[in-house]
């Protein structure tokens, strides 16, 4: 699982940086729960949070198509999408609010690459059945 675990560690690594980031606008505005009305901290939170939901099923599935015995190409086309998806969302979002290139590159990142993951698990599964 060695292919995944690369891809496990750069998500941990953007969780951290994310989480990084929302520590210190916490303490810049003072606020200990929730946003406190700070919208460069409402953003950082939710680019955090964004990237806690989607890098989970995105590495579950990786790691149950890399146990399938995928070609490594593939799990690095999956895995490159997913953590390039949610470095390019983060960066987005923190940016602006609004509508952004990246954000919406992020999640065309994102979604392509659970949907190519999804895809593959199902393909392999009606290809090779149940073992």
């Amino acid at each position: 699982m060695r292919i995944t675990s690369l891809y496990a560690a750069l998500g941990a690594l953007l969780l951290i940086v994310l989480a990084v980031r929302v520590i210190l606008q916490r303490r810049r505005a003072r606020v200990g729960i929730h946003d406190g009305g700070d919208h460069v901290l409402a953003r950082r939170i939710r680019a955090h949070a964004n990237a806690t939901e989607y890098l989970p099923i995105g590495l579950l599935l990786l790691l149950l198509l890399e146990a399938n015995q995928t070609q490594a190409w593939l799990l690095h086309v999956v895995g490159i999408s997913l953590i390039a998806g949610r470095v390019l969302h983060a960066w987005g979002l923190t940016r602006s609010s609004a509508v952004s290139a990246g954000r919406a590159a992020g999640i065309v990142l994102t979604l392509l690459a659970i949907l190519l993951a999804a895809g593959l698990l199902i393909w392999q599964y009606l290809i090779f059945g149940p073992r």
